[in-house]
């Protein structure tokens, strides 16, 4: 018998709410509130655990150590952001595929992945190159950055 195991995803940053910010809205995540809090649609999260984490008698200065974003349907992978002292070195050994443009082929695949880029780059995202289809293998896709440098696909 096997065990089907959740996973999360976690990246080493130096700005944790930033981050989790740019994903959730990437991907239509939430960023979840602090235990024991009801927020309303207007309450800003972050805002609440400031004071969730004033309260605590946590320091200011570990605030923004770590951030979190979630599918609000619980389907897809829990994102854990962590502050680290290093920046970025090199490439990254894993990546994400942002899935933008399932089920479409050709030009009207490649123009709704330009239109997702577009939205990514007003949020802080680095378009880095754009890979044409070549039919059997790929069906193109567009490789972009995220505000901290984190390479990622949109296919």
């Amino acid at each position: 018998m096997s065990v089907v195991r959740a996973v999360q995803i976690t990246f080493d940053c130096a700005d944790p709410q930033s981050l989790s910010r740019f994903w959730a809205s990437a991907l239509g995540y939430v960023n979840p509130g602090p235990p024991g809090r009801t927020l309303t649609h207007d309450d800003d999260v972050f805002e609440a655990w400031h004071a969730f984490l004033a309260e605590s008698g946590v320091p200011e200065s570990q605030w923004n150590s770590a951030s979190a974003a979630e599918d609000p349907d619980g389907n897809g992978p829990r994102l854990f952001f962590q502050r680290v002292p290093e920046g970025k070195l090199a490439k990254n050994r894993v990546h994400l595929d942002v899935r933008a443009a399932p089920g479409l082929g050709a030009e009207e695949r490649m123009a709704a992945l330009e239109a997702e880029c577009d939205r990514l780059v007003a949020l802080g995202a680095t378009r880095t190159q754009r890979f044409e289809p070549a039919p059997p293998m790929t069906n193109g896709f567009i490789v972009m950055a995220d505000p901290e440098g984190n390479e990622f696909c949109l296919d």
